[in-house]
């Protein structure tokens, strides 16, 4: 068991550095004028947007984030993570902490925050694409002119991924894919499909291989949106009924699908480092602005020493999980994050980044909540809806309980 890390320094690097200085510039020039426009349509905001006659995001606010998206990637900004050898920043997972960190604190619920490749971009799974694959769907992932969605999860098939009943057929040198999938995001607009099936029933972590599929291929039917807490209109079902998909869409190697699927979840999971810790900082902003500025008796209520307690245990809660992701990341640095197979040490450190800071943020935005009051509870403020992401975190890419399996199982072996 690995009991610590050999990293000199966890403080961000001179190109992540020069990373959020272009960044910080790209809101002020790029971002402003943008959300200023999706204002003046009248359609909501990128974190409370309205609603199509489906239940899907207004087709206004999925543009404005398309164009930061767009605009991201033309300024070099929107794949770090990305290896360098595809033409990415080829950021480490600790450089990337810092990066998020900075887009969540500073991009706050806006478009910004689209503006950094999240699950509908370049991913570690999709790198292992063919060469033809590579010109058709990465590149352009990459560039920001098309989507992706990550497909996984069944209706009655989340975290037992083996269960799938989604399945595919050789059928000469193509295959032949049938089956659905629920709780997908990005389902209504992605253009590529990174679906996940069964190739070889009874084989253990070798039964599953994943393919990439063209959204608007014959036999790919969009399902329902499935309404969640978040009410961002972005999650759905997919339905595949015959979908012929090439040789060349296999990723990697049939039979690695198990292993391309949990480096993308695993992906996310680590991602949580950033986030968490620049909504926190964000939040605990906010909270501090709040007590500042809020007058009770004749005095802010900065001076009660239960909102003092509040702050402080804000403050304690961002800064042990965003300590703790660091370290973690620094180690997963030394170890390969996303390697196939997967160093024996790597999953205990990825689902403790994961659990702690899934527990930490859910603490630090119910406390904002109280901090701000009736007005923490109205909803569509950042504070509410941040409220209902943190709940809504501690359930998708593996529920926390699951993240306390991997790291007992870690621990025993």
């Amino acid at each position: 068991m690995s009991t610590g890390s050999s990293a000199a320094s966890w403080a961000p690097s001179d190109r992540v550095l020069d990373y959020t200085q272009r960044f910080g510039a790209f809101l002020s020039s790029e971002i402003d004028p943008l959300e200023k426009e999706l204002a003046a349509a009248g359609v909501g905001t990128p974190w409370n947007p309205a609603l199509d006659d489906d239940g899907r995001m207004h087709p206004v606010v999925w543009e404005a984030r398309r164009e930061a998206q767009r605009r991201s990637a033309k300024a070099g900004l929107y794949n770090p993570h990305v290896s360098a050898a595809l033409a990415g920043g080829g950021f480490s997972r600790v450089e990337m902490q810092h990066v998020e960190e900075y887009v969540y604190r500073h991009g706050g619920l806006g478009l910004g925050i689209a503006a950094l490749a999240w699950t509908e971009g370049a991913n570690p799974a999709i790198e292992h694409c063919s060469d033809a694959a590579r010109g058709r769907y990465l590149e352009p992932l990459m560039a920001g002119e098309i989507t992706a969605a990550f497909c996984n999860t069944e209706a009655s098939v989340g975290t037992d991924v083996l269960a799938m009943s989604t399945h595919a057929r050789r059928d000469g040198s193509d295959w032949i894919l049938d089956g659905a999938k629920a709780w997908i995001t990005n389902a209504a607009f992605a253009d590529v499909l990174q679906v996940v099936a069964v190739t070889e029933p009874g084989a253990g972590t070798r039964s599953l291989s994943m393919f990439l599929v063209d959204a608007n291929a014959p036999g790919v039917r969009r399902g329902r949106d499935i309404p969640t807490m978040l009410s961002d209109g972005l999650t759905g079902e997919l339905e595949f009924d015959a979908v012929r998909v090439p040789a060349e869409n296999v990723v990697r190697e049939v039979g690695d699908g198990f292993a391309l699927a949990m480096s993308w979840i695993n992906w996310r999971r680590l991602c949580r480092g950033g986030m968490c810790a620049g909504w926190g900082y964000w939040l605990l902003d906010r909270a501090l602005e709040r007590a500042r500025s809020r007058q009770t008796g004749g005095r802010p209520i900065a001076d009660l020493q239960a909102v003092q307690h509040l702050l402080a245990d804000m403050d304690a809660d961002v800064y042990a999980a965003r300590a703790a992701s660091l370290v973690a990341q620094a180690e997963l640095d030394e170890l390969g994050p996303y390697g196939i197979p997967l160093h024996r040490d790597a999953p205990r450190l990825i689902s403790l980044v994961k659990v702690i800071n899934d527990e930490a943020f859910f603490r630090v935005a119910d406390n904002a909540v109280q901090i701000h009051g009736g007005t923490g509870l109205l909803l569509g403020s950042p504070e509410e809806k941040l409220f209902r992401v943190a709940r809504n975190l501690k359930i998708p890419a593996g529920t926390v309980e699951i993240q306390r399996n991997a790291i007992a199982r870690g621990l025993l072996r």
